[in-house]
């Protein structure tokens, strides 16, 4: 079937924003995306949790996952039109990188030398429950993440995360006692944990480099106290060394640890994107995202050749002012419609040859 073009690809993104996806809530949209990607020839299906499958190309190449989601953060907002701005939740994060990926898949679906997978995750600004049902699946040959990166930017890592609950017991006392309270016990508790993980940093340390602790929770009195704390990881942070420390002060429960992720600019992902980039003249630009993805979810097992891509800027990603811009939303469909083939010639050219010596891709480390 020929793609109809960018008058239909602004229509694909408008009618995904105005649908609500919000965590959980995914179904109406995941039900319209793969009635449009079936009818644009992809093969598609809706999994067992709700992620919406397509799939078009050569079935005997090397397959490029292409992983975005399609839940939202809360927030009705008004989905309007003004000039070439697209305003509504979801316009950047991240639906506007998904119908990206579905439009330049469809764009190459006859043409390209590879098997296009394009993944529509649900649960992403939830706990990841839609890429973490993907791992039974098989590693892919690459991978390409669907966040907003910039059309002239290409996201190269994340940090990883590291939330926990710290509970403080304190013996009963008068608070005319010399001894310190629980609630007084977690203050000092923070206190020392901030400063022990800003040691051996200065304020010229990227904060890609730092662990970066914010206390999201509180709750306390004479006796009893918890933290609620989540904590940006960089790489190779040991979270069961922090995790043994914090136990010998109070008792720790572990929300969520998930490692924080890396491509080298060589990599094979990073390069093609940069290369169809450059190709317009433009020099590219890498990103290491202070937030965390689905790619740091599934990075273990599908450590591949991997790069973060989308249209939008991220500083607006769950803000009331949520937006995109449409020229550089179709621009972002014509560099990866460019990246697509130059990945699929570079992976097809060493399939023959131990694909993690010559396509080393990224791992949490």
């Amino acid at each position: 079937m020929k793609w109809p073009g960018p008058g239909h690809e602004i229509e694909l993104l408008r009618s995904m924003v105005e649908i609500p996806s919000t965590s959980g809530r995914e179904g109406e949209l995941a039900l319209m995306l793969v009635e449009r990607m079936a009818a644009a020839g992809f093969d598609s299906h809706i999994d067992a949790v709700g992620n919406v499958h397509g799939a078009v190309g050569d079935p005997e190449g090397p397959e490029i996952r292409m992983l975005g989601h399609i839940d939202t953060v809360p927030g009705d907002l008004p989905v309007k039109l003004e000039g070439d701005i697209l305003h509504g939740r979801g316009t950047v994060d991240a639906k506007g990188p998904l119908a990206t990926m579905i439009c330049a898949a469809a764009r190459l679906a006859d043409r390209v030398p590879a098997r296009l997978t394009v993944i529509g995750a649900v649960g992403e600004e939830a706990n990841s429950f839609g890429a973490r049902h993907l791992l039974h699946l098989p590693p892919p040959d690459a991978l390409l993440i669907g966040e907003p990166s910039g059309v002239h930017a290409v996201g190269i890592g994340y940090k990883g995360v590291f939330r926990f609950r710290t509970e403080f017991t304190q013996p009963p006392a008068h608070t005319s006692s010399s001894q310190a309270t629980a609630a007084e016990v977690a203050v000092a508790f923070w206190q020392e944990l901030t400063a022990a993980l800003a040691e051996g940093h200065t304020d010229d340390t990227p904060l890609f480099q730092r662990a970066l602790p914010t206390l999201v929770g509180m709750a306390g009195d004479l006796e009893h106290a918890t933290l609620d704390i989540s904590c940006r990881l960089p790489i190779g942070f040991d979270t069961r060394a922090l995790t043994d420390r914090l136990s010998a002060v109070g008792r720790v429960t572990v929300v969520e640890d998930v490692p924080a992720v890396r491509s080298r600019r060589t990599d094979p992902a990073v390069a093609a994107l940069n290369g169809a980039i450059a190709s317009r003249g433009i020099r590219p630009v890498p990103k290491l995202k202070l937030g965390t993805s689905d790619w740091n979810v599934v990075a273990r097992d599908w450590p591949v050749p991997t790069a973060a891509y989308g249209p939008g800027d991220s500083r607006v990603c769950h803000q009331d002012d949520e937006r995109i811009d449409l020229t550089e939303y179709l621009a972002a469909i014509d560099v990866l419609t460019d990246a697509l083939p130059r990945l699929a010639h570079a992976l097809r050219r060493n399939r023959s040859t131990d694909g993690a010596e010559q396509l080393s891709g990224s791992v949490p480390q």
